[in-house]
């Protein structure tokens, strides 16, 4: 695996091997860090070459999961499959049901007001937070590697012949695509291949695609991902790297006046937030027994930490003067081995 190099500015270069990486950091030349999982070093001297190869990352779209594939025409530098955003949805249609209620009863709250997202063009945000999201990992992917082209799988849904006001916001799939599109191109070149072509690819590769979807293998979804990658770059005629960064996004419980349920009483309890006793919740901290974990929640005087890995509760005890920060977070990772 290719450790991503960034200079003085933080401008990304070519990726260099883990043991030149190493020699670097000895004589140090450059410094190492770590950017959401993934190990990078920055040089502290000028670089010797400044020459940028093609490197093109392939996106796979998906309802659950999503691959990303970072390739050159010699090498594959980072796949990534991740967990698609699916909650807002629900989260969105609970809080108007929660404000209706409370009109209901004797309980703080605001008046109805008109709908104003009639006649507007918006997002909406279930489809806006997926798509986010997607652009959120390939902002993260521009900064640590020189990208010049991203290749993503397009997706089409079938407009109705003289239906002027349907085809104008017919699919929130094509709004929030064509969105994506138009923030790529800020920063890449796109280009875009329907389903059947990837298949076409992928099958003269002689590659095949796991039909489980939600397993974490290399053939469920980075396949088609590193096919789209190796469409415009080229170079191979199987995957190189099959090694892969699992990416899961933090949900977040934005603060709201009490929880769903009534507490013994009639009484409900404060509910959300995004601080836990001065930390942010997600952010990344070093823990004296339990090491990196990253902030949930807090419980009196004490907050939760939970794993990088599966996100499971190691403690709800842990004192805050004995947790050391280190940065902010909104996600968490694991690395998978070649299937």
């Amino acid at each position: 695996m290719f450790v991503p190099v960034v200079d003085q500015e933080q401008k990304p270069l070519m990726p260099t091997t883990p043991s030149r990486a190493r020699k670097w950091i000895r004589s140090r030349k450059a410094t190492p860090f770590w950017k959401r999982g993934i190990f990078c070093v920055r040089l502290n001297v000028e670089p010797s070459s400044r020459r940028i190869q093609e490197v093109a990352v392939g996106v796979d779209p998906g309802s659950k999961k999503e691959g990303f594939s970072v390739k050159s025409e010699l090498h594959t530098y980072l796949n990534v499959q991740a967990d698609a955003v699916t909650w807002v949805k629900d989260a969105v249609e609970t809080r108007r049901q929660m404000r209706r209620t409370r009109r209901g009863r004797n309980c703080p709250h605001r008046q109805p007001r008109a709908n104003r997202l009639v006649n507007s063009t918006r997002l909406p945000p279930s489809t806006k937070a997926r798509w986010q999201w997607k652009l959120r990992i390939l902002n993260w992917l521009r900064k640590i590697y020189p990208i010049s082209c991203v290749v993503v799988e397009d997706i089409k849904a079938i407009t109705k012949q003289g239906k002027r006001r349907w085809n104008k916001s017919f699919s929130p799939l094509e709004i929030g695509k064509q969105w994506l599109y138009s923030e790529i191109r800020k920063f890449a070149k796109l280009k875009t291949r329907r389903g059947f072509e990837t298949k076409e690819s992928r099958d003269q590769l002689k590659l095949q695609k796991s039909s489980q979807k939600m397993s974490n293998k290399f053939e469920a979804h980075c396949v088609d991902s590193w096919v789209l990658a190796n469409w415009w770059v080229g170079g191979h005629t199987q995957p190189d790297n099959k090694e892969m960064l699992l990416v899961t996004p933090l949900r977040f419980h934005r603060r709201q006046l009490h929880a769903l349920q009534p507490a013994p009483g009639s009484i409900r309890r404060y509910y959300g937030g995004t601080r836990s006793l001065g930390f942010k919740r997600g952010s990344l901290v070093k823990h004296i027994k339990y090491g990196l974990t990253y902030v949930g929640g807090h419980l009196r005087n004490t907050i939760t930490l939970h794993s990088l890995v599966d996100g499971k509760r190691l403690t709800q005890n842990a004192q805050p003067v004995d947790c050391r920060f280190l940065t902010f977070n909104d996600r968490r990772w694991a690395h998978s081995s070649a299937s």
